[in-house]
């Protein structure tokens, strides 16, 4: 529709420049100021907007936005006969007296999921000077409609070309009146820096709701400024016991030393002595065991009972004024280290009395700490464990629920608080039952979930799927809903999939498809990184119950891993994954390009993967953790460090419990027949979903 208010407030110092200024106003320029200031009260109170930008008013005489940007309707399976959406130009239902609307009208397959919708062009925009975007609906009610429906702005993805970046929300409550929904851009979360925008969308979806058929207008899409953009990702959670606690000891760099003092120990030396290695192998991953076992057991606050995330060691040294103890757990960190304390029991490191001492101090701590419909936020304090995110992680928590099954099927005495916590919360909390996979998570303080779901089959979050099918809390078409591979014309992916196909499995359809490299096929991960295709195996033997899926599968991805560093890049050591960097503080993303949909950068070498690898491949696993011992100073009191570059040597200083906890794991399940697998597979929960793996083959069906 025609406005009376322009795209931005016009200042009255413009003003003056456009029309001359000299001693004193003009005539003519009294007359434009209080015209101006005539508008901008009308618009105030309209609204209370400081500034608009309208992208999309639909007054020219084609479908093409105020930016001069393209626009049309999209379908997402093309060949789909019984799914498609017209988009026309309305000038009789339209938001006040001049101009059009726009009119879409939709038809979606209501024998299977389908989607389309509208698209416009945003060229670029930079949008940072606004706090929420804004549109007009009204439902048709001659043709009927939905009352929800999906916008979403795109963003290219910084150094990734071809990849994108998306914040969406959906639309409720439409009606067959005028409406205006205004969403502030930081509840789109999936986009962080609003610039650089591409792409303005409207989506319909076939399971968002029964009506697969209907219309709805559309007007007035703009990006305003309200002054007010509602609280963010970002706000931090105040810790007011941890403040007066570090306040109590000098502040928070003062009460450094005193963190490490609650630790349950603490090196002595930075590197071991690498002649006192055994020469038989299993002696050497006994002792590998028992130092990591050490470092875990140490590495944590002995007052709570909960693992401290990561130590950095400075300046080549272990000296507590030189290092960093990472005063915080992460939810994942506390299911490991509950999965730890089981698995040094089954391999006689501790005694059981022992174990159950340390359980029952973490469980104690676990029931303690502010949760959030049944799952604990995640990360927290190890000093006062107060929690120090607002966010409820999918996966996290799913490892958490592993490490209590595991230990109340190891453990029957703590079986009851167990159970206890494995029941207080439904992961259909994390399911999205539109896109039918489970999202990442949900921010608390702005009651809404993360912008993007695990949509891939091979990666580490499959676990946590099957611990949520397994409980009953979420269908198992889930599973096979999951991709596979991604459709070949999805040109920025790092090979093209072969026999992409439908397939039935188990009732269920799914698309298939595979990698192949060098001869070898494969269903890919996301990143190409060991972590993504071998942790869920430290839980889950998928060599016995998916043979012809994810336990050929783990195999592939460690002699491709093995071959592709010792061959294509000529590194002397091999096992990428994200892990720690060498030459800075920070975490990185490493992996082989092309075992991944997307397919990380090479360049880091992290040993806990090569223990992930003893399920697979344990003789080129076993001489693989040697090589890095022998050519690199990478081993100290409490096992291997998180990192080394092959080219440099630098070795990155830190011990990550996450990291740790792995190999660990890794380690007694290969010297302990399988200890930690079996526990898993004797709890409930998985022995209702362990056998939805033995039907599906990766490579036929």
């Amino acid at each position: 529709m025609k406005r009376l208010v322009p795209v931005q407030p016009v200042l009255w110092s413009t003003l003056l420049v456009l029309f001359g200024a000299g001693c004193g106003p003009s005539i003519r320029e009294i007359e434009v100021k209080q015209q101006v200031e005539t508008i901008s009260k009308r618009y105030q109170s309209a609204d209370a907007t400081l500034k608009r930008l309208v992208v999309g008013d639909f007054d020219r005489p084609r479908i093409q936005n105020n930016l001069g940007g393209n626009a049309g309707t999209w379908n997402l399976d093309p060949t789909d006969s019984k799914s498609d959406c017209t988009s026309i130009l309305d000038a009789q239902t339209k938001r006040g007296t001049q101009g059009n609307s726009l009119h879409l009208a939709y038809r979606l397959n209501p024998n299977k999921s389908s989607q389309n919708g509208f698209w416009m062009s945003l060229n670029r925009l930079d949008a940072r000077g606004y706090d929420h975007l804004e549109l007009w609906v009204k439902g048709d009610p001659k043709q009927g409609f939905a009352k929800s429906l999906k916008i979403e702005v795109k963003q290219p993805k910084p150094g990734s070309p071809g990849e994108t970046l998306k914040g969406s929300y959906v639309i409720q409550g439409i009606t067959d009146e005028w409406q205006r929904f205004r969403i502030p851009l930081n509840m789109m979360t999936g986009i962080e820096t609003w610039k650089d925008l591409d792409m303005f969308l409207i989506g319909f979806h076939s399971r968002r709701e029964k009506v697969t058929q209907g219309a709805v207008f559309i007007d007035d899409i703009a990006f305003v400024k309200t002054g007010d953009p509602g609280p963010s990702i970002r706000d931090p959670v105040p810790v007011p016991k941890k403040r007066a606690w570090e306040q109590a000891h000098g502040g928070e760099v003062a009460a450094q030393p005193f963190v490490i003092q609650r630790l349950a120990g603490w090196p002595a030396t930075l590197l071991a002595d690498k002649s006192s290695f055994p020469k038989d192998d299993r002696e050497f991953l006994l002792r590998v065991a028992r130092d990591t076992w050490t470092g875990i057991d140490s590495l944590c606050d002995r007052e709570h009972w909960l693992p401290l995330d990561q130590v950095r060691f400075g300046n080549n040294s272990v000296d507590p004024a030189e290092s960093r103890a990472g005063d915080y757990s992460n939810v994942t960190d506390i299911g490991i280290y509950l999965l730890s304390v089981t698995a040094a029991c089954d391999l006689k490191l501790i005694m059981r009395d022992e174990a159950l001492e340390r359980l029952r101090h973490t469980l104690d701590s676990i029931e303690g700490m502010e949760s959030y419909e049944g799952f604990l936020y995640n990360y927290y304090d190890t000093t006062t464990k107060e929690r120090t995110s607002n966010f409820i992680s999918f996966v996290d928590n799913a490892w958490l629920t592993s490490g209590v099954m595991v230990v109340r099927q190891a453990f029957p005495e703590l079986s009851p608080r167990c159970t206890t916590l494995i029941d207080r919360g439904n992961y259909k909390f994390f399911y999205d039952d539109v896109e039918q996979a489970m999202n990442h998570g949900f921010y608390v303080h702005m009651n809404c979930r993360a912008e993007y779901t695990y949509g891939l089959l091979y990666t580490e979050s499959r676990a946590g799927s099957m611990i949520a099918i397994g409980k009953g809390d979420v269908p198992e078409e889930h599973w096979f809903q999951l991709l596979r591979t991604f459709p070949s014309d999805a040109d920025w992916q790092s090979l093209t999939p072969r026999e992409r196909k439908a397939k039935t499995v188990r009732g269920h359809e799914t698309i298939g498809g595979w990698y192949e490299w060098n001869g070898l096929k494969y269903v890919p991960s996301w990143g190409g990184s060991l972590f993504e295709a071998l942790m869920p195996t430290v839980i889950i033997d998928e060599k016995q119950y998916g043979p012809e899926n994810v336990g050929t599968n783990d195999v592939i991805h460690a002699v491709i891993q093995r071959r592709y560093a010792l061959e294509t890049l000529k590194y002397p050591v091999w096992g990428m994954s994200p892990c720690s960097m060498t030459a800075t503080n920070s975490y990185s993303e490493y992996g082989v390009k092309v075992l991944g949909v997307r397919g990380y950068k090479a360049g880091v070498v992290t040993p806990h993967v090569t223990a992930l690898a003893l399920y697979v491949t344990p003789a080129e696993a076993t001489s693989n953790l040697r090589n890095l011992i022998e050519k690199y100073d990478i081993y100290g009191q409490y096992g291997f460090y998180d990192a080394v570059d092959p080219v440099s040597g630098e070795v990155a200083y830190k011990y990550l419990v996450l990291d740790q906890g792995m190999m660990f794991l890794a380690l007694a399940n290969y010297l302990g027949d399988q200890c930690v697998q079996k526990h898993f597979a004797a709890d409930p929960i998985a022995q209702k979903v362990l056998p939805m793996l033995k039907d599906e083959k990766f490579l036929s069906n």
